[in-house]
């Protein structure tokens, strides 16, 4: 059977099992047995049976709904390729918008930044902040132990510092303490009354620990504010992404907490809200995040 027909029956398979994206996946499992692009796929030699078997499997494994980055063990994020795998959430495209962002507001203000991302899961935040603002001193905060061991896997060659900690913690990078010129986070934030909204890969495969952040989704999100406010410096910022629901209450807690200004809620692409992020009082007064 040629490729392209191999392809066609396995897109039928994973439509029929309720996989979304059915032909896009069927695609890139075919190029990562072939160790191709999904660019190429076209040029590629038929399936040897030992590859036939591989990609059976994993397409097996794609029907009862295991991720996709789990079966290659990759997710592409921006500039980078991340190992990815279980235990740790799968960084999603919506988190590329905070990161541009960030890597805006830093274009426009400093050339040799601390940045601190928290809530670091894989690493894309920092290591996106690292590849793409050479220059910066990034740190990485992770607590849950089997996302950390990601983390380091990702950031071991990389100019990233990792720490083990809770981020809510006033001990957790104390010595930086009013010296961080950005913050950017990805917390858990989804609220557990919608876990029956999510799909399969998210409720059965991303660990509930970076998923849920309480009955309302903002468990951490609360704490969290005050915590940066203590990390920034005068005129640093801070960009958080949150669950669309929030789009009212995060805004909210960064004004009441009295030590933000310029706060501003963010949408996704497809018009949701989806970060919101703030500035420190006290510093500069040239532009704004």
């Amino acid at each position: 059977m040629s490729v392209s027909a191999t392809i066609a029956h396995a897109t039928a398979a994973l439509a029929e099992a309720g996989v979304v994206s059915a032909r896009t996946d069927a695609e890139l499992l075919a190029a990562h047995v072939l160790a191709t692009t999904r660019g190429r796929l076209l040029l590629a030699p038929d399936l040897t049976e030992e590859q036939h078997r591989e990609y059976a499997s994993l397409i097996a494994a794609r029907e009862s709904r295991v991720p996709l980055q789990h079966l290659t063990g990759r997710a592409a994020f921006r500039h980078l390729d991340l190992a990815v795998g279980p235990g740790v959430f799968v960084p999603r495209p919506e988190t590329e918008l905070l990161v541009e962002w960030g890597l805006a507001w830093l274009r426009g203000h400093t050339a040799d930044p601390v940045v601190v991302d928290l809530c670091a899961g894989s690493g894309a935040i920092a290591l996106s902040v690292a590849t793409e603002h050479p220059g910066a001193d990034v740190y990485a905060v992770e607590r849950d132990p089997a996302a950390l061991a990601w983390l380091r896997r990702n950031a071991a060659e990389a100019p990233v510092t990792v720490l083990a900690g809770d981020v809510i913690d006033p001990a957790t990078l104390a010595d930086l303490d009013g010296r961080v010129d950005l913050v950017l986070c990805n917390p858990p934030y989804v609220p557990l009354t919608a876990a029956g909204q999510l799909s399969v890969e998210v409720t059965e495969h991303d660990p509930a620990v970076a998923v849920f952040g309480g009955p309302d989704g903002l468990d951490l999100i609360r704490p969290l504010v005050g915590r940066v406010a203590a990390l920034l410096a005068p005129g640093g910022a801070f960009g958080v992404e949150h669950d669309d629901t929030h789009g009212g209450a995060v805004p909210a807690l960064l004004r009441a907490d009295g030590r933000f200004e310029r706060v501003r809620l963010h949408h996704d692409l497809a018009g949701r809200p989806r970060f919101t992020t703030a500035r420190r009082a006290g510093g500069w007064q040239d532009g704004a995040p």
